[in-house]
């Protein structure tokens, strides 16, 4: 699926990623206070640094800021992922490893995180497909990690079952930035983390067990 443009009458690309980078850091800061509908565009340009009409010279309409914030967020994570997951080892402790590295990468971002998941529900019809599919293609380094494991035999999955357990871990380590007001008070990013891998763990060695007594 193809990036969706945002046009802008500065001809300077330089200067647009840097106008942008500016807006998006504002813009997250303002949404994180005040949620996307309630925040003016003359408000996310104060918080910019710069006039509403510099503003409007590198986008449309208020939209377009909140598909940069979402797009932006979802770029940095998924580089952030890249970096840190080793999809070709497949072991358990590479899964360890990766889902690790993962929910530190949401701890590090998850006001960032937070603000994209409130607001995507108002990104255009245009928009949101294509930031849906960025997520797609994040959980789908879970998935190569884990084939890996099922392939070196470390534990039996079939398809069906590899992704939803790749969904899960994605949807867990966004959970600690959701409920980060109650899963504070409760464990550490540590303990929270080890408790989940293990529970992660835990089901699908109990899986495998069964399968191997059926097959006896």
């Amino acid at each position: 699926m193809n990036k969706r443009e945002v046009p802008a009458s500065v001809k300077d690309e330089k200067l647009i990623e840097k106008r942008r980078d500016q807006m998006i850091k504002g813009a997250v800061k303002l949404f994180i206070k005040k949620g996307f509908h309630r925040s003016t565009t003359r408000e996310i340009a104060k918080a910019s640094g710069f006039s509403i009409g510099t503003l409007y010279e590198y986008i449309r309409k208020k939209e377009d800021v909140l598909y940069l914030v979402c797009d932006s967020i979802y770029d940095h994570v998924q580089l952030r992922l890249q970096e840190v997951i080793d999809t070709e080892r497949g072991t358990i402790n590479s899964l360890k490893e990766a889902v690790r590295s993962y929910f530190k990468v949401m701890d590090e971002l998850q006001d960032e995180v937070l603000v994209m998941y409130q607001e995507a529900k108002s990104l255009t019809k245009d928009a949101l497909p294509y930031v849906l599919q960025k997520e797609l293609e994040m959980v789908s380094m879970f998935e190569k990690v884990i084939i890996g494991c099922v392939q070196n035999k470390e534990f039996e999955l079939s398809e069906q079952e590899i992704k939803l357990v790749a969904h899960n871990i994605f949807v867990q380590g966004q959970m600690w930035g959701f409920r980060r007001w109650a899963l504070r008070n409760m464990y550490t990013l540590e303990q929270y983390t080890e408790l989940q891998i293990n529970h992660l763990l835990h089901g699908i060695m109990v899986k495998d067990t069964m399968v191997n007594s059926k097959g006896e």
